[in-house]
């Protein structure tokens, strides 16, 4: 696993990354949901995106057998994994609850 993305996913601030795939219908569903979710919620999420066919030894490490796969890191720990598509309200509230 790439020691970038450790570093990232162990900071306080809640980090969404979005394990996704080019070829993916619903993966392509998620791009403006994700964009309008970082309009709203600024610096209180980083948001990642993964594709998992560049790479796959992360991809490997999280189990990621669809996509999308969204996981909701805090401090290194996953707080929330989730997949297929996810609507706005329910990422925010994710978001929300795991910055408590």
């Amino acid at each position: 696993m790439s020691e970038k993305f450790s570093e990232i996913i162990k900071s306080d601030t809640p980090t969404l990354v979005d394990f996704f795939a080019e070829w993916c219908g619903p993966c392509k569903t998620m791009k403006p949901i994700l964009e309008e979710l970082k309009k709203e919620m600024g610096e209180q999420v980083k948001i990642l995106k993964i594709d998992v066919d560049h790479n796959p030894q992360i991809s490997q490490v999280f189990q990621i057998q669809s996509v999308p796969t969204l996981i909701l890191f805090k401090s290194g720990n996953i707080v929330w994994r989730q997949s297929g598509v996810v609507m706005l309200p329910e990422l925010k509230r994710v978001i929300e609850t795991s910055s408590n």
